[in-house]
């Protein structure tokens, strides 16, 4: 029996061990999406307790806990963080076979030096050695940066955002070992059904100084703001989608469908998608033009359960994987961008596994010369990046594409503790590697594998999205 979460962890060969030891677990890290908050960077936020770093906004512990019928005072409620910590250890214990369970143990091994297991007899004793750990110096924000030899970050941003934060730390002599770039995420311009859509456009018209009354000065001021993410370091967008749509428009039709909500009026299903795919095809050949990647997430249904979004708000952990199959609209989207050749460097994420296949085909009708893996599937998005989830889609991208060319992983959070999920992932990135030269399906040629893995894990990223520029000054 193999000695629990040890340094074999995940990988069962030879070959893979070699391959993790010397080469993935020697590579920095790369975070190109994630949430975390610019301002707890620029002013180096040091935490109390361990709570206020596992359980503040972390949404995945907090499904996990409700499931384990605890109640909502020990998760978002008003009990203390000893409280919320224990009943977060309750849970843990019982999480056999999830995620979150290698995470939050490679977590203390790595940043606490806690070698145990977390459970409710332990929590006491673990909850001593966190919090006495965070007092040193070291455990600051930056400081956990960098120990996870972090080199640049991409933090997610709205068009009226002032970049403050930003702007600090680029004028920070002490910050200039970690690059933090803003990306662009303009959701809340798309979303033209929702009730707060006209207050919004109000404050994109202030901050532009552009006032917003129709189509084409909407598409005027968020590329007014893109020349000012631009000026900032900005090069990567990001949509979160509930599927990619096309429906063919003219500008007139656009026009008249936004004149309509200015004045107040509700869209139809058609109206409201030809407007969204009007939008996404002109900030599409913006992007294009300023050499931007454009992420597209898609596949959720958010918020499901309506009573606890009252109470509680967005991204509080109530939402769940869409299958609805886009797959035909997402082509066309692509097509009318490729027609003129204004389509971006596109990274395609579905929180439906299902759609690995689809997308591992379509994304081989729009590569050119122009990037190696110019069209990219992103790595197992949310409720996929587990482990049979990271095996099941790099599988697929190397049966269908090139997965040479992927540009590995993400954190997609809000903690300063999860860069684990980056060895997570190169761990079960080398396993299976590894496996198929254990079983002759690649040769055992060093240099091939070394390129290929060290690639995946920072390299890839680094080219595909131009940050060399950023490192090397």
């Amino acid at each position: 029996m193999k000695q629990f979460m040890d340094k074999d962890f995940l990988l069962s060969t030879p070959t893979a061990q070699h391959l993790f030891h010397d080469y993935a677990d020697k590579m920095p890290i790369v975070d190109y999406h994630c949430h975390i908050n610019p301002r707890e960077i620029a002013e180096d936020r040091k935490f109390e307790n361990i709570t206020q770093v596992w359980l503040g906004g972390d949404h995945y512990k907090w499904r996990q806990m409700r499931t384990n019928g605890v109640d909502e005072k020990y998760i978002t409620g008003d009990a203390s963080d000893r409280e919320k910590f224990q009943k977060w250890a309750e849970t843990l214990e019982l999480a056999i076979g999830n995620p979150l369970y290698h995470w939050s143990h490679l977590e203390l091994q790595r940043y606490f030096g806690y070698t145990g297991v977390l459970n409710g007899d332990t929590a006491e004793e673990v909850w001593n050695i966190c919090n006495a750990k965070l007092q040193e110096s070291s455990m600051t924000v930056r400081g956990l940066i960098r120990q996870s030899n972090v080199k640049l970050i991409c933090t997610t941003d709205d068009p009226i955002d002032t970049l403050e934060w930003h702007k600090v730390i680029a004028e920070d002599p002490t910050c200039s070992d970690i690059k933090v770039l803003p990306a662009w995420r303009p959701d809340k311009a798309m979303n033209i059904e929702k009730p707060e859509y006209l207050d919004y456009l109000t404050q994109l018209s202030e901050r532009s100084n552009i006032k917003v009354t129709s189509f084409a000065s909407l598409i005027e001021a968020l590329k007014d703001r893109m020349a000012f993410f631009d000026s900032m370091g900005c090069c990567v967008s990001d949509h979160a989608l509930e599927y990619v749509m096309y429906k063919p428009y003219t500008d007139a039709q656009i026009e008249e469908i936004f004149a309509k909500r200015l004045a107040g009026n509700a869209l139809t299903d058609l109206e409201r998608d030809m407007f969204k795919t009007a939008f996404m095809v002109s900030v599409a050949k913006e992007y294009n033009r300023l050499d931007w990647v454009m992420q597209l997430h898609y596949g959720t249904i958010r918020d499901n359960n309506k009573l606890r979004y009252s109470q509680l708000g967005p991204d509080t952990g109530y939402d769940c994987i869409n299958s609805y199959d886009c797959s035909a609209e997402m082509a066309a989207f692509l097509n009318a961008l490729s027609a003129s050749e204004e389509l971006p460097k596109t990274i395609i994420y579905s929180l439906n596994p299902n759609m690995n296949a689809i997308i591992g085909t379509v994304i081989g009708c729009f590569q050119d010369s122009t990037a190696a893996g110019k069209i990219q599937q992103g790595s197992a998005w949310w409720f996929n990046d587990h482990k049979v989830g990271m095996m099941n889609q790099m599988t697929s991208l190397a049966n269908l594409s090139l997965l040479g060319n992927f540009i590995g992983m993400l954190t997609d959070s809000r903690s300063f503790l999860s860069y684990t999920r980056h060895e997570y992932f190169r761990r079960i990135m080398c396993e299976l590697i590894g496996g198929w030269v254990e079983n002759g399906e690649y040769p055992n040629d060093e240099k091939a594998l070394k390129k290929i893995v060290e690639g995946i894990s920072y390299n890839n990223a680094i080219r595909y999205f131009g940050f060399d520029r950023f490192l090397n000054k």
